[in-house]
């Protein structure tokens, strides 16, 4: 892979680790049977959320579980339910929206730890397993539906949930749809192809409608693309398991900055956080283990889903 550019490559630290406590593997765990080649697992991080607070939320597929972490590296069981959430985004201070792969989306509240549905189906069709979600400005709430689908089946979907209630289906072309991040001026929204290893850049138009989608990245290896997120000068930032590796790529696509994961292989998720927004977190998730790196360039903020759909 040529590149006009030289990327860096530098390690990420460690920030902290599951507990022990936490860690009690289920032979039987039906997630861990169908997605871990049947090994008994004791956790498989995700859906890492900055909260302003000054802490970070982590989801924990296979057993139901949202921890909280504080910057002391110290973690806090928040909810355990029977589902297998994954991506989370802050809809308030208050407030984390959850894409579960079995129930759809759900609303957890951080004061009291209750869960209630938001959106479990679509005229109702059920979805075929959500993965993560991202914001606008305007009230719009984007999602990806990817099931089981790859390139063997490339019909997972892309929602977008208008503060009406309005649905619409913007991409139902997609071979595993994973994470993904608008840009700072909401105009391109990348989505991760997982099984194509691949990133996809899809405009925006005025209309809401999408047009002219192109493959903005591409990738290699055992598995592809999986958590996105974007700094505030629009450098996208790709966690990509199956390498350890998390690329900064410049607007050619170019990847800039490689940080390497120091454990495992795994590297599924990331957020901004920190008092100035430039520290990067990073989930590992068959170690289970929180990743940590500081950047030159502040994250983009997120915002509030103000005008929630219900």
């Amino acid at each position: 892979m040529m590149f006009l550019t030289s990327p860096e490559g530098r390690e990420a630290e460690v920030f902290t680790r599951l507990p022990d406590a936490f860690r009690q593997p289920d032979p039987t765990n039906a997630w861990a049977l169908a997605n871990r080649g049947g090994h008994a697992v004791d956790s498989f991080l995700e859906g890492p959320v900055w909260h302003p607070s000054g802490c970070l939320y982590v989801t924990d597929i296979p057993y139901g579980r949202i921890f909280r972490v504080d910057m002391e590296g110290e973690w806090q069981l928040v909810a355990q339910y029977d589902g297998e959430p994954n991506g989370m985004k802050l809809i308030d201070s208050d407030t984390l929206l959850i894409a579960d792969y079995r129930h759809g989306l759900i609303r957890l509240s951080l004061t009291d730890g209750s869960l209630r549905p938001w959106l479990t189906r679509r005229n109702s069709e059920s979805f075929r397993g959500l993965n993560d979600l991202t914001l606008d400005s305007r009230g719009n709430l984007y999602f990806t539906d990817q099931g089981q689908t790859g390139l063997h089946d490339p019909s997972g979907r892309v929602y977008r949930l208008a503060p009406d209630g309005r649905l619409d289906v913007l991409l139902a072309n997609c071979p595993s749809p994973n994470g993904l991040v608008l840009s700072p001026d909401e105009k391109l929204l990348y989505v991760a192809m997982t099984r194509g290893n691949c990133i996809w850049r899809v405009p925006l138009q005025a209309d809401g409608s999408v047009s002219k989608v192109g493959q903005f990245f591409t990738s290699h290896g055992p598995s592809g693309p999986d958590g996105l997120a974007i700094n505030a000068s629009g450098e996208l930032l790709i966690a990509n398991p199956g390498l350890g590796r998390v690329w900064l790529l410049n607007d050619l696509a170019e990847p800039t900055t490689i940080l390497i994961s120091p454990l495992g292989r795994s590297t599924t998720n990331l957020c901004f956080g920190g008092a100035l927004h430039n520290q990067l977190f990073i989930t590992e998730s068959v170690s289970g283990t929180i990743l940590r790196s500081s950047l030159p360039t502040p994250g983009a903020e997120l915002p509030y889903l103000t005008t929630p759909a219900f």
